[in-house]
């Protein structure tokens, strides 16, 4: 519902004419834009969260796993690095989240900080918009007696598209500017 309201608040921000809309991304445009990426990314961070912890119902999980696929572009995969091993796995979100619905620790913790843009949104041939959020996880996990047996700090980066879309408002078709994360890319995983 929040998604579906910043879009319809966008649309009508970013109302014009569908011959008259401008693919270029004006700077209070662009001042917008980066704020919903920035959202749809700490939203990402708070379902991350409840999918991994396991005092989530299964239920509520599941829903949340849906809400989470809607911010990324079909196709995204989000990396997975261990301190054990200097191999990335790239996973489908949906396959990522439920990895992450069943790991085998009693009790999980995953915060992300530092969230911030990397690389400004640069104009693509198609109309696109593309760029980078940097974000830092910490993960630990607990065994059943509560003592850390696993804790890691790992970089990543999640691309950012910007699109231009159209929808029907009272009979008028309004463009807007949509915003979907990609992949999210390991960069690095350290203590």
């Amino acid at each position: 519902m929040k998604r579906l309201l910043v879009t319809l608040i966008l649309a009508v921000i970013f109302a014009g004419n569908t011959h008259t809309f401008a693919q270029e991304l004006s700077p209070e445009r662009k001042q917008a834009v980066d704020s919903l990426a920035l959202e749809k990314v700490r939203d990402l961070s708070k379902y991350i969260k409840l999918v991994g912890s396991k005092d989530t119902p299964w239920s509520e999980a599941n829903r949340v796993i849906e809400r989470a696929e809607e911010l990324f572009a079909p196709d995204a995969e989000i990396g997975v690095s261990s301190l054990s091993s200097n191999e990335v796995m790239y996973y489908k979100v949906r396959q990522y989240l439920e990895r992450l619905m069943r790991l085998n620790y009693d009790r999980v913790e995953i915060d992300w900080y530092k969230i911030e843009y990397v690389s400004d949104l640069q104009r693509q041939p198609d109309g696109t918009y593309v760029g980078v959020i940097t974000v830092f996880q910490t993960f630990k996990g607990y065994d059943k007696e509560g003592r850390l047996v696993y804790q890691d700090t790992t970089k990543k980066d999640i691309t950012v598209y910007v699109k231009r879309k159209e929808t029907q408002i009272g009979g008028r078709t309004i463009g807007f500017w949509d915003v979907l994360l990609g992949d999210m890319r390991v960069k690095e995983t350290s203590r």
